[in-house]
């Protein structure tokens, strides 16, 4: 299987070059040319499997240019218990009504990117030695919050790679600084940004792209690769977990197999809910993918409208790892809804770029709407669906799956739509403490964070994970600012190139 960029139909290369390059020189994203196909005799057989297994199953099927046991050493010496803290890594858990919520949450750092980004080095260095790259690899991040430290640690030591991590000043929680301030190895650089988490991805695209920037890192040995969802070998993971729910659920006995089963994600960089969409174009039995936005909406807008406007207002919200207004993965998506239009692509993502603003034609807005479903709500709606579902279900839930939970609630009662739904549960309900504390007890919290997770703890009845306890006495590294201007210059700072 070849993959294509979805600015340049054109080119073709493998998975293995796709991972290490990460994205097409020309700013497009790689994508593979024809979606593999799952049948209900294949998840009958994923059933009996471990998830390591189920993984070996699925991305077999996208990275045909790795042999078994090149893969297998990839999804075993990422799935293991001495990476998540429960052999259930990926675990179906709280029920309500007809709806089950999916926790992807259980890897080092308390999120959804640990399922992929436990993977992606050994994806990445797997992928250098089958293309024959002897540069070191330069590894940029752009984080709204969880994708960095899922990064950084992926990362830390691994031999022949460096990794920056660069994330907006004050978009996102406490919590999730302090994981990045405080990250070991020897490797590793965080920089906050003066911006919104836009600016950072920005500044990325730009410097990955910037010929005159990968001339000056080819010249010293090194070269550009990316652990956010542009890269292939990030996304690739995602689509493991949905695979692996139905077939779950289905040995639970929560679903027959072939019965449909919606699925709800709350998403602002539309990775997560692309890996939904490819699933269910594998031949899983989904349903409607029901995007889940905060107040920075402009996803809902757009599955609403098929108007993609970012000229809005941005907000801060107690969902900070959704508070984006440029969704990259959508990209991926409109290659595909145009049957591989290039040139369409370009069309409107220049306008993205100049204008802010594209429109996408009646037909893809046909297509869109045939698979998607979306809806929002406020940090006040967030954290009453916190305080609800605690106090009638015992389960405490995150400002990011609250969100979904509010939307799936809003799509039951507009639609009556009583189709059995996974909801995407996407991180740690300690990784925001104030907020979800708040929620849960209807007061404003006081005094140092750390106090509050304790207290969240009992008011919860869940133990603190053991990574976000020991960050406590762990001392701060990194502590810069920087303006968005000054991306580029600091990264050939850190990798020592001079003008």
């Amino acid at each position: 299987m070849f993959y294509r960029s979805t600015r340049d139909s054109s080119l073709a290369v493998t998975s293995a070059q796709a991972i290490a390059q990460g994205i097409s020189v020309e700013g497009g994203l790689f994508l593979p040319s024809e979606i593999p196909q799952i049948t209900e005799e294949t998840l009958r057989g994923l059933a009996d499997m471990s998830y390591a297994e189920r993984a070996d199953v699925v991305l077999g099927k996208f990275l045909t240019d790795f042999t078994p046991e090149e893969l297998h050493h990839c999804t075993a010496s990422a799935y293991s218990t001495a990476n998540f803290e429960i052999s259930d890594i990926a675990g179906l858990t709280k029920a309500f009504g007809n709806a089950q919520i999916l926790e992807l949450w259980h890897g080092p750092t308390c999120a959804f990117k640990d399922m992929a980004l436990q993977i992606l080095p050994y994806l990445l260095t797997t992928s250098l030695k089958k293309t024959g790259e002897q540069k070191n690899v330069v590894i940029l991040v752009a984080t709204s919050g969880d994708t960095g430290k899922a990064a950084l640690e992926g990362f830390r030591d691994v031999p022949g790679t460096q990794i920056m991590v660069f994330y907006p000043e004050h978009g996102v929680s406490s919590m999730q600084k302090r994981q990045m301030a405080t990250q070991e190895g020897g490797n590793v650089c965080v920089c906050a940004v003066e911006g919104n988490f836009d600016d950072c991805q920005n500044g990325v695209k730009k410097i990955f792209t910037d010929p005159a920037v990968r001339e000056k890192l080819s010249a010293g040995g090194m070269m550009f690769s990316s652990a956010n969802s542009i890269n292939w070998g990030r996304l690739a993971p995602q689509i493991v977990y949905y695979v692996s729910a139905y077939a779950e659920m289905a040995k639970r006995g929560d679903i027959r197999f072939g019965e449909t089963v919606n699925v709800v994600v709350p998403t602002g960089n539309f990775g997560n809910i692309l890996a939904a969409y490819y699933a269910k174009n594998m031949g899983v039995p989904f349903g409607k993918l029901i995007c889940a936005s905060n107040v920075n909406k402009v996803l809902t807008d757009f599955i609403s409208t098929g108007v993609y406007d970012r000229n809005r207002d941005f907000f801060a919200t107690c969902s900070p790892s959704m508070d984006i207004l440029i969704s990259s993965n959508l990209e991926r998506l409109l290659w595909l809804l145009t049957d591989g239009d290039d040139a369409q692509i370009r069309d409107w993502f220049g306008k993205l770029s100049k204008d802010g603003r594209y429109e996408v034609s009646p037909a893809v807005m046909a297509r869109l709407q045939k698979d998607f479903a979306a809806g929002y709500c406020d940090d006040a709606q967030t954290k009453e669906t916190i305080r609800r579902f605690h106090d009638e279900y015992g389960y405490t839930l995150d400002t990011h799956t609250a969100v979904a939970v509010k939307v799936y609630y809003d799509h039951l009662n507009q639609t009556g739509d009583t189709t059995r739904t996974l909801i995407a549960s996407t991180a740690s309900p300690f990784k925001f403490s104030p907020s979800v504390l708040e929620a849960v007890t209807g007061k404003v919290p006081q005094g140092e964070e750390y106090d509050m997770v304790a207290t969240l703890s009992e008011c919860s009845g869940m133990p603190v994970p053991p990574s976000l306890a020991a960050l406590k006495e762990k001392p701060v590294r990194f502590s810069g600012v920087i303006r968005k201007e000054e991306m580029e210059q600091f990264v050939l700072s850190q990798l020592g190139i001079t003008e």
